[in-house]
């Protein structure tokens, strides 16, 4: 599996299990078969409700911690100082883990000083429970604000992006400081596979409109965690690698987006 290196030092793999809005069997299903599949990398959230199955799908697969990388997230209701250290707490028991590769402000809240959160980012840091920290739906003006105030790297801020929903200026400012983009809702919950731009390159390709889109978005470096469940789509989702869209191509599928606007 290919990786990205966050600035915290570690390596982030590019293509990763959503688990959003997966619960009880059908989760721990999904992540088991993943793990059959070679996926390290599984995305959850205190809101998902589903973290105390992703771990024990982890642990009964004997899954081994130190390769796996998991990303979970702090609801945008306990951002207070406390309220973070005390939900960061309670997603480690709930993973039955000690410690999660990255842990993201979900969404954020303007009713609570960022110093506030990030204060409690970097206690939980330091102490070895997130191994790196980031965010998630943050605007350009509230990544510049959380660069200011953060006392350890922001890593990551995870955006809803997929063809024809692109956020450039964010992408844009992210990559200029090195910060990791990554997708959530890369396949736009397949609304998109009938664009006659993801359409035509598959054909042309012999590939899924869902690997194009996934396959355009690697080629951005943007890491991608698409929601599956199946093993034919959970394994459709890996075979994006050894293959390349071309410039062509890929600015057709930019035109997605542009023709909305």
């Amino acid at each position: 599996m290919e990786t990205l290196e966050l600035l915290s030092g570690h390596s982030m793999p590019v293509v990763g299990l959503g688990t959003w809005p997966m619960k009880e069997d059908q989760c721990k299903q999904a992540v088991t078969s993943a793990l059959a599949l070679d996926y390290t990398h599984f995305d959850t959230a205190y809101m998902y409700k589903n973290q105390r199955e992703i771990g024990e799908a982890l642990r009964e697969a004997g899954a081994n911690r130190e390769e796996l990388f998991i990303t979970s997230k702090i609801w945008h209701d306990h951002l207070k100082y406390e309220d973070a250290l005390s939900q960061a707490d309670e997603i480690l028991q709930e993973l039955n883990m000690d410690y999660v590769d990255l842990l993201l402000i979900h969404w954020p809240n303007d009713d609570v000083p960022m110093e506030d959160t990030f204060k409690a980012l970097k206690e939980i840091h330091n102490a070895g429970k997130a191994r790196s920290i980031g965010v998630s739906n943050f605007s350009v003006a509230q990544m510049k604000k959380a660069r200011e105030v953060s006392g350890v790297p922001i890593c990551a801020n995870q955006i809803k992006y997929h063809p024809g929903h692109e956020q450039r200026d964010i992408l844009t400012y992210c990559q200029e400081h090195n910060i990791i983009v990554t997708a959530y809702s890369p396949l736009a919950k397949q609304e998109i596979f009938g664009n006659p731009a993801l359409t035509t390159v598959a054909q042309a390709h012999g590939k899924t409109p869902a690997q194009i889109a996934l396959r355009w978005l690697l080629q951005k470096n943007i890491i991608v965690i698409p929601k599956a469940s199946s093993r034919e789509h959970l394994q459709e989702n890996l075979d994006v690698f050894n293959w390349k869209l071309s410039t062509e191509d890929m600015d057709r599928i930019d035109q997605m987006a542009d023709e909305k606007s």
